[in-house]
C-alpha cells in the first residue's frame, strides 16, 4: 500500500487481500496506513504458505526504501494503482 505521491509503504501479510484492502480504505486497516493515507495498492505476492509470505514480508520491512521501489517497479513501472477486486 502507498499514497498518492508514491512516497510512503506499508507491507503486511494478509490470507484475504480484498478484505484487508477493504479494511484499510475503512480506517481499521492499521494505524500506519490511516496516518499516511496509504490507500492505493501497487503491488502484492502471492504465497501458498503462510510462513514464506510472513518470512517474505519480514525480509521487504528491512529492505532500504529505493529496493523496495524498484522492486514494485519491475512488475509496475509506473506504480499504478493495482484492481484487487
Amino acid at each position: 500500500m502507498t499514497n498518492k505521491y508514491r512516497t510512503t509503504f506499508y507491507i503486511g501479510v494478509t490470507s484475504n487481500l480484498v478484505k484487508r484492502i477493504t479494511e484499510h480504505h475503512e480506517g481499521v486497516g492499521s494505524n500506519f496506513t490511516g496516518k499516511y493515507k496509504l490507500n492505493d495498492l501497487v503491488y502484492f505476492e502471492v504465497y501458498s504458505d503462510m510462513n514464506q509470505a510472513i518470512a517474505r514480508e519480514k525480509q521487504l520491512k528491512n529492505w532500504r526504501h529505493d529496493w523496495k521501489l524498484n522492486l514494485m517497479k519491475e512488475q509496475n513501472p509506473t506504480l499504478k494503482t493495482l484492481d484487487y477486486g
